[in-house]
């Protein structure tokens, strides 16, 4: 079986072996670096500036108050960069050898259709390759998006998550537009970088993928950090500055007001990054840019897979795409596999961290269903006082009459490490009685868990019931 998947990151790489494990003749190809957006422009080099900032904030607001007394701490952000690119550089090589060692043959270049199942690959030395595919799988990701900001393109102090990931002195000043996961985790690293950040959101919430008692902490630990939120403060325009920037927005009461910074981050989102393979010629269904799959992965078109960002309906994330990726590879292979979101995590690496797996409560009012809350304070737990001085909560909701867990929602220390817990309850159907009857180790933040599901059974040892 001669499988042919387009693009290496996080998707097309795990398909890729996932494939050539179960016995195909594997060809990827990739037109940029293996590891796509997310080792290299995305969620690893963020992390990489968020443990900087991270470690400096400790120092700064934590060190004097636990013994450990600094002066003189400075921030090196020409080597914050280096170290990112370092890390980048040690994954995307990683994920070479893995592609290597599993026989994988790796075609550089930009592939396209030229029929139904037909592909050819524009190489970077003007050369042409027609790959001949049993079964081929899209995995080409997605590019940020540029909203239609009258001066935006004009300006260039106005940058997108890629610009912030390589800049080469740290700006004084920030204006981030957009209040989601890319936005706030990079203003979260800057401002502990000490560069004064605005946020300007159309909507009168941030985060909107997250329970709202874990936004509520996000936020109040943001303004601590100097940042400044702008809530129903659409964008119209952005103007020259002396600055850099200044970018004019309609206050909720109509009022015309303006932000002037160094940069000006725009994160309003991602689109499918499909332009280049020229799907029409392929007959492959989309709907603007984003190709349209079932749970198998199968696309309208027989024996055409697509998998990850470049997809419609599904979440735009690393881990949901190496997962799709393993799906579109088992069915190809003649196995039967179906793509399940319910256990899938949601993680917002800001300070401190916040994670979401399974249903919200407005989710399941939506459904109508009858539901307990179990909630635990991060402030009640050992571990998180040493960790971050107890800031944060654990919040389990579970169905009224079995206890069986429908969703956990996690803001303190190691959160995004902890949502494992909630996702694999749920996968497993498991019970509040069954997270209860499990013994977790002390001291440690895993006790929240626990801890959280005894306070909905009106259990709880460590808070009020």
């Amino acid at each position: 079986m001669k499988v042919v998947v387009v693009g290496g990151g996080p998707g097309g790489y795990v398909a890729a072996i996932r494939a050539a494990q179960l016995g195909a003749d594997v060809t990827l190809v990739e037109r940029e670096h293996l590891g796509g957006t997310c080792l290299n422009i995305g969620c690893i080099p963020t992390k990489c500036l968020l443990h900087s900032a991270e470690l400096m904030e400790d120092i700064k607001r934590q060190g004097a108050e636990i013994g450990v007394k600094v002066t003189g701490v400075e921030l090196d952000f020409p080597q914050v960069i280096r170290h990112k690119n370092d890390i980048s550089k040690k994954l995307t090589g990683g994920v070479q050898a893995l592609l290597k060692m599993n026989k994988v043959r790796k075609v550089d270049g930009e592939a396209f259709f030229t029929a139904p199942r037909k592909l050819r690959v524009q190489k970077p030395d003007g050369k042409t390759e027609d790959l001949a595919a049993d079964k081929i799988i899209l995995a080409a990701g997605s590019m940020n998006a540029a909203p239609p900001i009258p001066g935006l393109k004009e300006n260039p102090n106005c940058i997108d998550s890629t610009g912030a990931l390589s800049l080469e002195k740290l700006p004084a000043s920030m204006v981030v537009i957009g209040g989601g996961v890319i936005g706030l985790e990079l203003a979260c690293a800057y401002a502990a970088f000490g560069t004064k950040i605005t946020v300007v959101e159309a909507m009168d919430h941030m985060l909107p993928m997250l329970d709202g008692d874990l936004t509520a902490v996000g936020v109040a630990h943001m303004k601590k950090m100097g940042m400044d939120f702008q809530l129903e403060c659409p964008v119209q325009s952005v103007e020259a500055s002396p600055v850099g920037a200044k970018v004019v927005c309609k206050d909720k009461t109509g009022k015309t007001v303006s932000f002037e910074a160094e940069k000006v981050l725009v994160a309003v989102g991602r689109r499918a990054n499909t332009a280049s393979l020229k799907l029409e010629a392929g007959g492959v269904k989309a709907e603007k840019g984003a190709i349209l799959v079932n749970e198998r992965m199968e696309t309208s078109v027989s024996g055409v897979y697509a998998i990850g960002d470049c997809v419609k309906g599904y979440a735009q994330l690393a881990h949901t795409a190496s997962a799709m990726g393993e799906v579109a590879a088992e069915n190809i292979m003649g196995r039967n596999a179906v793509y399940d979101e319910s256990t899938n995590p949601t993680c917002v690496y800001m300070e401190p961290e916040a994670a979401s797996v399974g249903l919200t409560e407005e989710q399941c009012k939506a459904k109508g269903l009858e539901y307990k809350v179990g909630k635990f304070p991060m402030s009640a737990n050992g571990k998180a006082l040493i960790l971050n001085g107890g800031e944060g909560l654990v919040k389990i909701i579970a169905g009224k009459k079995y206890g069986e867990v429908l969703g956990m929602h996690i803001i303190g220390p190691r959160a995004t490490d902890l949502i494992a817990e909630g996702a694999l309850a749920i996968r497993l159907e498991a019970t509040l009685d069954e997270l209860i009857s499990t013994i977790h180790s002390h001291p440690t933040v895993t006790e929240t868990m626990r801890e959280a599901a005894l306070h909905a059974e009106k259990r709880a040892i460590h808070t009020k019931n």
